[in-house]
């Protein structure tokens, strides 16, 4: 396993702040391929499916602002997704190229969209990992049960059990895959006790904004028109089979996949999943 950590600035109407990710492959490969994670986890995610695809892309990982390696934002009001997309166009400027491929999961499903729905948008092919232009209120509430409560424990096992109760959904894992998903997303404080590596204040606008309804983005979707994958765990509670579908036939008609006995969100931590992604993106 081999990767570079690097950092870019960027800008956001409370100052500058750092955004950090990781990078595979050669860094003269013209074909990148950008991994964006979810809301409360980090760009370590795709480790493994950084590492199978590094031979045909540069692939870059990055962890949004307020999470894992990266800078806090001065204003919590800013954690959304105009200050995350405004971000990612630095970083695609930071690595001098004028298209990408991506990969977003959830929230980075989220933060996709919006870019690749732009005008000119340097997005010509995009997945997106169990995430939709409909999020449903009882995904929104089952996520607002946990983040930004800030827990803490005395120990890396006693994290690593809440890490595996709180991310079920992600479906059967090895001891080792649910360390490695721990690891990079717990640190050790002064105190001794381990916390989430993301600022809790990030739900102070994912709470506003969300509430307890659904949320409705159809017509950015259908601004979208690269080509588009949509992955859905079979068992998800976040896209629903019926928003799923209807994806295929409008917007950008995506392509459809299923991955059986997984909810919220596939991990791609397995061949038969890292394949779903590689064909489709390596596809003519």
């Amino acid at each position: 396993m081999q990767f570079k950590q690097q950092i870019v600035q960027c800008l956001g109407p409370s100052g500058l702040h750092r955004m950090a990710y990781t990078e595979w492959g050669a860094r003269d490969n013209p074909r990148v391929l950008v991994c964006v994670h979810g809301l409360t986890r980090n760009g370590r995610d795709f480790d493994a499916l950084a590492e199978a695809m590094s031979g045909h892309y540069r692939v870059i990982c990055p962890d949004v602002v307020g999470r894992g390696q990266s800078g806090h934002l001065r204003d919590p009001a800013a954690y959304a997704i105009p200050q995350y997309v405004a971000d990612m166009v630095t970083l695609i400027a930071r690595l001098n190229v004028e298209t990408v491929h991506w990969v977003g999961t959830s929230m980075g499903g989220l933060i996709g969209m919006g870019l690749a729905a732009q005008e000119g948008s340097p997005i010509h092919k995009m997945v997106l990992n169990d995430v939709g232009p409909v999020i449903t209120a009882e995904s929104l509430q089952r996520i607002g049960t946990y983040v930004g409560t800030d827990p803490d424990w005395a120990t890396f096992d006693e994290a690593l059990a809440f890490v595996k109760f709180v991310s079920e959904p992600f479906g059967p894992l090895t001891e080792a895959q649910w360390y490695h998903l721990t690891e990079s997303s717990v640190v050790q404080g002064s105190d001794g006790r381990w916390r989430f590596r993301y600022d809790p204040r990030i739900a102070e606008p994912f709470r506003a904004a969300f509430a307890d309804k659904d949320v409705d983005l159809w017509p950015i979707y259908e601004q979208i028109k690269c080509p588009t994958l949509v992955i859905r765990g079979a068992q998800s509670d976040l896209l629903t089979r019926d928003t799923w579908q209807k994806m295929a036939s409008c917007g950008p008609r995506a392509k459809l996949a299923e991955i059986e006995g997984v909810g919220h969100a596939p991990m791609f931590q397995s061949e038969d999943q890292i394949a779903v992604v590689r064909d489709f993106l390596l596809s003519a």
